[in-house]
């Protein structure tokens, strides 16, 4: 299944990118997602950004079949590896998502780039979940809190820069 997101801010792209990047916003960023539990780090990896966040979420809000699958919480590991800034201080970079003990994979490509009003971030992912059968039924369920979760950064976010 297919999330795709873009997301305007009205600041340069390197100033999103030092938002971005710094652990205090990653670690706000996963307390606004109603984490039970959170933590988050931030790497150079030659000239990468490597921004690894694991969260304990409850999956309340799930369907009875997933979670029979991962019981009470989630454990999700998002892992984003930006490569360094071009010109304009645009920025691409990769994201998975992982749920531990569950068959569910998200994997996609991001974008900084210049915009009309400061910057866009785009979000190009594909969900997957391996399971014969219901792997649609997962990902239909799966997908809203993921795109929630991305709204909730980009108000962060938002926040954040306004600081």
């Amino acid at each position: 299944m297919k999330i795709a997101k873009s997301i305007e801010y009205a600041a340069t792209p390197e100033e999103v990118f030092a938002v971005l990047s710094d652990v205090k916003f990653q670690e706000a960023k996963c307390a606004a997602t109603a984490a039970i539990k959170h933590s988050a780090d931030v790497k150079t990896v030659g000239d990468h950004t490597v921004i690894t966040t694991e969260r304990i979420l409850p999956s309340d809000g799930l369907p009875d079949f997933a979670k029979s699958m991962v019981g009470d919480t989630l454990k999700v590991t998002e892992t984003q590896d930006w490569g360094p800034a071009s010109g304009g201080g645009g920025r691409r970079g990769t994201v998975e998502m992982a749920v531990a003990g569950a068959p569910i994979v998200l994997k996609g490509t991001l974008m900084l780039a210049p915009g009309a009003g400061g910057t866009v971030e785009t979000l190009d992912a594909e969900l997957k979940a391996k399971v014969p059968l219901i792997g649609g039924k997962i990902e239909k369920a799966a997908a809203p809190p993921i795109e929630e979760a991305i709204d909730i950064e980009a108000e962060t976010a938002a926040k954040w820069l306004r600081r």
